[in-house]
């Protein structure tokens, strides 16, 4: 993990080397083991809060039994020669290996009482590999550092720690962004696999650059170079081993290091150690296209053919399940080989937009008032959606609660075609003067970007007094729009939802009375075409069809949709 720590009381060390030992993880996680160097960390470094998909990175493995092994191997300052002093063994690494009886022990435990949980890392190593050994490469650093991701996160692009550090490389939030990883509630860069190993390998450079030696390089990614510069100016010592050695170090850190070397050592030759039939994983291979904000990952797992979980195993640094609604573009990866269907289908993609409700029961001390800013909605709306006349409320009683949802469909290619496909969920809009897109998006419950996608509006603030819009709000869920206050805002995401109340005009056929209203068509405008011409044509006076498409003047776009019918 890479952070800065500060001093320490032994109290707080005690206390969390009594609460690693007291537990043993009987189900597999991935990670490293969070030192009481993390802990204290989470106080000083502005980390976020985890998102719910992230994973912790407890121990793999018992952590009482390694702390017990690791306090019978005595002394931590009597190291030994290299490995081996065979040049074709010494050709097997680039990081400096020695072996004593704390990495003998890694060996041992790795090979046996941890051998399950050294595959399982041995596996996940092959999707990484290629990543960081070329990173590593071009930057001329060892290319057995690929290793240090293995200790720190089991190669887990979605691990946690207890210290809040994130992704296979572990970066807490401070270090990340300064070694330009972009963290917001949009995105966390530290879960993008080849962003993160850019930030670390950059940051090994550096701890090296400072140090001089990779053993100590290594600690000072685990405990932070002012700590181990600390330790080596207070000791006058100039080696990791005899620095470890003194009573100044976390045992997170000075377990780091041998339980590196150990890794390395078997990964290199995993055969030698007993690892074989190993089901090996694949690089994920992808494509990228350029997508606009907001875009679900939903919807583009719509347009490639993929599934969703598909999309957020290749994009895990999208938090929102959605591109980031900060930026003009995203590029997403989606499958290999899907980028040309998904570039033809993007053009037909439409969302649209309806309200769903879950449900709240009441409990002692619950009011209306608290509900409202639990549900980020307001009393009339919340009312209205429970047939309520007062807010007094019952012990029991369950309330629902209305949010947004969106749909998606793929609509047949051609304009004239997905309009007629679509036109059950159409409702028009004319501009009025002191519109804006925002103002709309209010009150009809969608967002601006939403309502621009639909209209194929290149600027949001691009829509002019008489121009029509075409909005696609799910009328198969009657939800429907009251003209002069259409909106309340409510939904679980903070964002506004519709009024289930009937529309005095109704829009599609299926929401028609039949005993007073005909059956509407729709009607695509074309270039040269006035309300007159198109009056003569459907037999039908200009009145009649400004009423129906709530017009309020003659003016009419090419693009625009018009609900007639023969009279």
């Amino acid at each position: 993990m890479i952070h800065t720590p500060y001093k320490y009381t032994k109290t707080l060390i005690l206390l969390t080397l009594s609460l690693f030992l007291s537990s043993c993880a009987g189900d597999m996680y991935v990670g490293t083991n969070p030192g009481s160097s993390q802990v204290e960390l989470s106080q000083n470094d502005e980390s976020d809060q985890p998102d719910p998909v992230l994973q912790t990175t407890e121990a793999e493995m018992c952590l009482d039994q390694e702390l017990t092994a690791l306090d019978q191997t005595g002394l931590w300052n009597e190291s030994y020669p290299p490995v081996s002093m065979d040049p074709e063994q010494s050709r097997l690494y680039d990081f400096p290996v020695v072996l004593n009886k704390q990495v003998e022990m890694y060996l041992d435990l790795f090979q046996n009482k941890q051998r399950d949980l050294f595959a399982g890392w041995l596996a996940r190593s092959a999707a990484y590999m290629p990543i960081f050994e070329a990173e590593l490469g071009e930057n001329g650093l060892p290319r057995d550092l690929v290793y240090l991701a293995m200790i720190e996160s089991g190669y887990n692009p979605l691990a946690c720690s207890r210290a809040m550090a994130v992704g296979v490389w572990q970066f807490m939030e401070g270090t990340g962004r300064q070694y330009n990883l972009e963290i917001n509630k949009f995105v966390d860069e530290r879960r993008n696999v080849e962003k993160s190993t850019k930030a670390a390998v950059a940051f090994l450079a550096d701890l090296y650059k400072d140090f001089g030696d990779w053993h100590l390089a290594v600690a000072a990614y685990n405990a932070g170079p002012g700590k181990i510069r600390n330790g080596l100016v207070k000791y006058n010592v100039d080696n990791f081993w005899e620095l470890a050695g003194k009573d100044f170090l976390a045992l997170e850190t000075k377990r780091y290091v041998p339980k590196l070397i150990a890794a390395l050592i078997i990964a290199r030759q995993p055969e030698k150690y007993g690892f074989t039939n190993i089901a090996y994983h694949t690089p994920p291979r992808y494509d990228v296209i350029k997508v606009g904000p907001g875009m679900s990952l939903d919807a583009v797992a719509l347009i490639s053919e993929s599934s969703p979980e598909e999309i957020k195993r290749l994009n895990h640094e999208l938090r929102q399940d959605k591109t980031p609604l900060n930026i003009d573009s995203y590029e997403i990866r989606i499958p290999e080989s899907k980028a040309s269907l998904a570039k033809k289908n993007l053009t037909r993609l439409h969302t649209i937009a309806s309200t769903g409700y879950k449900s709240h029961k009441i409990r002692k001390g619950d009011t209306l008032s608290k509900i409202c800013d639990l549900y980020g909605i307001n009393k009339t709306t919340l009312l209205k959606a429970n047939n309520l006349r007062s807010g007094k409320l019952a012990n029991g009683m369950n309330l629902r609660i209305p949010y947004n949802t969106y749909s998606y469909r793929l609509l047949p290619e051609g304009t004239a075609g997905a309009l007629a496909s679509n036109r059950h969920n159409l409702i028009l809009h004319q501009v009025k003067p002191g519109d804006t897109l925002s103002k709309i998006s209010k009150q009809y419950n969608v967002q601006p970007e939403l309502i621009a996608s639909w209209n194929s509006l290149n600027d949001t603030r691009s829509i002019r007094a008489g121009q029509q819009l075409s909005l696609y709000l799910d009328q198969n869920k009657k939800v429907a729009i009251d003209d002069k206050k259409a909106l309340a805002s409510a939904g679980n995401d903070s964002k506004p939802v519709l009024k289930a109340e009937r529309r005095k005009i109704h829009v599609t056929e299926a929401n028609a009375s039949t005993s007073s209203v005909a059956a509407f068509k729709s009607y695509n405008v074309k270039d040269g075409d006035t309300l007159w011409t198109i009056s003569q044509k459907f037999s039908a006076s200009t009145d009649d069809i400004k009423k129906w498409n709530n017009l309020k003047n003659n003016l009419i776009h090419p693009g625009s949709v018009l609900k007639l019918k023969n009279v």
